[in-house]
């Protein structure tokens, strides 16, 4: 997550930049993609000569700080009777009164929220009504899903009121289309925005010592949860022919991880699979990976899709929303439907054959191309 020396230098001291105050809201520092991006667009934006302010509104943190930001933590702290039923208004509260006393009426010249309690809680916090609500995943759809009647009728309405009339990024034109579509929502105005990445710097760290250097397998990126399709990854894996191993590089709680080891043993992969826990720097698994393989039932963007084809190494993925965005031309043979066979198929296919990416493809998401969109959202003075 380093921006050169040299290119923030020339940032800075362009004509007519000025310093501004940008503030990142998130709820907490986990291990996840959305939490490196925000990590990621603030020491960028610190980097060009910017005032950045990161507020985390859980005690967690996976990752650490980059230079030159400041972060405050404001967790929520009440545990009376009525906790989770007046928690949105009590923490916009907690948030406007922090947030004015140390920087005044309007606190940030850009804030920009991320990942939907945040969205919920900003969108109630009266000193944050010109923020940009940036959404990393299919929103509408994880929320509705599987919702009936009344409580369909209640998560419409929160969608509404956290996003309707709203500024909103999208970090994909799936998840663009998703909230318009599915949310029913008439945004004040909707970017798509690519997530960053400094392709330079994942490429170095992608040189260090891999344990697994000189051993075949493929390498699945991702936290222990439903929407990851761990038994869909599996079933792909046996489908693909591959006689490798499979490398979990994320973690979870005891609990989902035994259910997976238990899926392992009833499949006959006991042997085969690696629970490799989390890291920070998973790029040298990247780089090792014969493939990396995405199973998920939905993803916003799929940032490991374009950590891996930095590294050099094919994918192949579902065809969730963003994955679209990313696999095309030649990489969208990698592109499989819902199922074992199709994404056994497809793995299969780029390890046989490991397509080429176009020149634009990475070119597309390298972090001053996408810093420079986020920073047109600035207002002018």
């Amino acid at each position: 997550m380093t921006t050169t020396a040299a290119t923030a230098a020339a940032h800075a001291s362009a004509p007519g930049a000025a310093s501004r105050h940008i503030g990142l809201i998130i709820d907490g520092l986990a291990g996840g993609g959305a939490e490196k991006v925000v990590l990621t667009l603030a020491e960028a934006f610190a980097a060009r000569g910017h005032r950045v302010t990161l507020v985390s509104l859980r005690d967690e943190q996976a990752y650490s700080l980059p230079p030159g930001v400041d972060y405050l933590l404001l967790p929520d702290t009440y545990r009376g009777p009525l906790h989770r039923l007046g928690e949105v208004g009590r923490r916009a509260r907690a948030l406007h009164d922090a947030l004015t006393k140390r920087f005044g009426a309007r606190p940030f010249d850009l804030v920009i929220s991320n990942l939907p309690k945040t969205d919920r809680i900003v969108a109630a916090t009266p000193c944050l009504g010109h923020a940009w609500f940036c959404l990393h995943g299919a929103v509408a759809q994880t929320r509705l899903a599987g919702k009936r009647g009344i409580k369909r009728w209640l998560k419409q309405r929160q969608l509404l009121g956290t996003y309707d009339r709203r500024r909103l990024i999208a970090v994909s034109n799936g998840v663009a289309r998703d909230i318009v579509e599915s949310g029913r929502v008439r945004p004040a105005e909707l970017v798509t925005i690519p997530n960053p990445f400094d392709l330079d710097a994942i490429r170095r760290q992608a040189q260090r010592p891999c344990p697994l250097d000189g051993e075949a397998f493929v390498l699945h990126v991702g936290r222990f949860h439903a929407v990851k399709r761990h038994d869909r990854l599996f079933g792909a894996l046996l489908a693909s022919g591959f006689d490798g191993r499979l490398v979990l590089l994320g973690n979870g709680s005891a609990e989902q991880k035994a259910r997976l080891v238990a899926q392992c043993r009833e499949l006959g992969l006991q042997d085969r699979v690696v629970f490799a826990g989390f890291t920070a720097n998973p790029f040298p698994y990247m780089r090792a990976a014969r493939a990396l393989i995405l199973s998920s039932d939905s993803e916003g963007f799929g940032n490991t899709l374009v950590e891996a084809l930095a590294c050099g190494t094919p994918v192949a993925s579902t065809r969730c929303l963003g994955p679209q965005d990313i696999m095309v031309g030649e990489l969208a043979r990698g592109l499989a439907d819902f199922n074992d066979i199709a994404l056994g198929a497809a793995l299969k296919s780029v390890l046989e054959d490991p397509p080429e990416p176009g020149s634009e493809t990475l070119a597309r998401y390298a972090l001053d191309r996408v810093v420079d969109r986020y920073l047109e959202l600035v207002p002018a003075q």
